[in-house]
């Protein structure tokens, strides 16, 4: 059986893009190397890494597209459930974030809004489709 555990995201600054998660959206730090090329944080199930871009070239010898805030975002996202998202959103406001799309109601009642990170990676702040 194979289970899907994390992802990685390639960041220019490991710890400067886990405090921004830690402060926008409460998690909580499990390690940063010393190197401060790699770190993870816990969200639940599934754990979001954070790789230097350094890091990721090192590995990845034809190299990578790189997320950039100059660009539109990759058409892949990162999904996070809450109870309260307009409380979320102002959280990303004050940590620097980009707000993409503002808190909406969809038809069948989930509130979804958009944002960007500091590494320009597409999130999703929705509330329980349950």
């Amino acid at each position: 059986m194979i289970k899907y555990t994390y992802t990685i995201l390639y960041v220019e600054n490991v710890t400067k893009s886990i405090e921004f998660y830690e402060k926008s959206f409460g998690f909580s730090r499990k390690f940063v190397t010393k190197e401060n090329d790699y770190g993870e944080i816990i969200t639940g199930e599934t754990t979001i890494s954070f790789a230097s871009k350094n890091l990721a070239n090192s590995n990845l010898k034809n190299g990578f597209i790189e997320s950039d805030l100059k660009n539109k975002p990759f058409g892949i996202e990162l999904g996070f459930v809450t109870e309260n998202v307009a409380e979320t959103i102002e959280k990303v406001k004050n940590n620097d974030g980009i707000i993409i799309e503002e808190p909406k109601q969809k038809p069948w009642g989930q509130i979804v809004a958009y944002i960007r990170d500091l590494d320009g990676f597409l999130i999703e702040i929705c509330t329980s489709m349950g």
